[in-house]
């Protein structure tokens, strides 16, 4: 197999951001402040980021990424590089069980482009680092996120305001999609994730509380959030890998929905055009696998059994019947195993150390060797 068709999942997998060295906060908070240059800061992300891809080898990874050490969200910073997207912080967070998030948010400025994004300078960095086996993924959070963080709160008005035509959106924040993804495959990138916390959102009772008296529905949130993220797919290259990882938030240890799989995954396993779907299994909150059963012949699930919301390590031997209960649903040579998130969704980062953080990712790697002997 030549280096350029190795694809993504690979048995042993992460979701893609690792916990950040107190010296990367501290060159950020420098940067902020003033004391140092965006040239700086980007010299001393980079020695950072080659300890982690360094790190990443030795434990046994197959699929490297940045860590995000160049973001302070999994999603936002993405958004920012957009055209017709700038950087508003809102009055608040986001509400995870038991502690509000930083405050940061996206406004629309005008039509939203994808021109010139600078995720693509981002991954030719990480792409250096391939080597024989070893390949860099680029992680970027989904088309409906984007979606549905120009219909948070109060963003709403200004959404509405530049664009009046809800289609038109639709269509702008696809071709933008598929103008990042264009760009990173002629930069070499060759495996893309897309980061999903819709799919949570909307089976989870307490959002649609929220939504008491507005016209939405499950259905239609479902089908429009389906529909925006396979409008940005296509036509895109056959030798491309496209997977989503879906999980219902990470944030300091805490989480912002729960709920089963079974509402959604007659659109999200049935219709995603994906090839793989990497999803949150940790804990009671994503309930039972019988939903895989709509994932169609051929596709690749990863199971999100390993949590990085703490520090103790699971149970070798349960994870390994919970990967046989799942293959129940989908055969055990399209199953893969992985945390069911990143170790620092944003830059604070989980309620773990780096220690920990890697103890997590050498079970995950022992786990794969015995399940399925590589």
């Amino acid at each position: 197999m030549s280096q350029q068709t190795i694809q993504t999942p690979f048995r042993a997998d992460v979701v893609g951001s690792f916990l950040r060295p107190e010296a990367l906060k501290k060159a950020r908070k420098d940067f902020e402040e003033g004391r140092i240059t965006a040239t700086q800061l980007r010299e001393i992300e980079d020695q950072l980021i080659t300890d982690l891809i360094a790190k990443q080898k030795a434990h046994g990874l197959k699929a490297i990424t940045d860590g995000e050490f160049r973001r302070a969200y999994w999603h936002l910073d993405f958004m920012w590089g957009f055209e017709g997207i700038e950087h508003i912080e809102l009055a608040h967070g986001y509400q995870f069980h038991g502690e509000e998030t930083t405050k940061g948010s996206i406004r629309l400025t005008g039509r939203i482009g994808g021109h010139a994004h600078p995720f693509v300078e981002d991954y030719k960095f990480v792409k250096q680092f391939e080597e024989e086996g070893i390949v860099a993924k680029q992680t970027l959070p989904a088309p409906a996120q984007l979606l549905a963080e120009l219909f948070r709160g109060d963003n709403t008005l200004n959404t509405l305001r530049v664009y009046p035509d809800g289609n038109q959106l639709e269509h702008d924040i696809a071709a933008a999609y598929r103008q990042v993804i264009l760009d990173l495959y002629a930069a070499g990138c060759r495996n893309v994730q897309l980061d999903d916390c819709t799919w949570g959102m909307i089976v989870d009772g307490d959002y649609w509380k929220s939504k008491m008296n507005a016209n939405f529905s499950l259905e239609t949130d479902a089908e429009r959030y389906l529909r925006v993220n396979n409008l940005a797919l296509e036509n895109l290259p056959d030798d491309l890998v496209v997977n989503t990882h879906v999980c219902r938030g990470n944030y300091h240890s805490t989480y912002a929905c729960r709920g089963a799989y079974d509402p959604v995954a007659p659109y999200l396993f049935a219709r995603a055009n994906v090839d793989a779907f990497y999803l949150e299994f940790d804990d009671e909150r994503s309930g039972g696998f019988e939903p895989l059963k709509y994932v169609p012949a051929g596709k690749k699930v990863v199971l999100g059994l390993i949590t990085t919301k703490s520090p103790v390590l699971e149970d070798r031997r349960a994870v390994i019947d919970r990967i046989h209960e799942a293959a129940r649903y989908v055969p055990l040579d399209h199953l893969y195993l992985s945390p069911q998130c990143g170790f620092a969704s944003c830059e604070i980062g989980n309620k773990l150390t780096e220690e920990e953080q890697w103890a997590k990712v050498d079970l995950v790697c022992d786990i794969a060797r015995e399940v399925w002997g590589e």
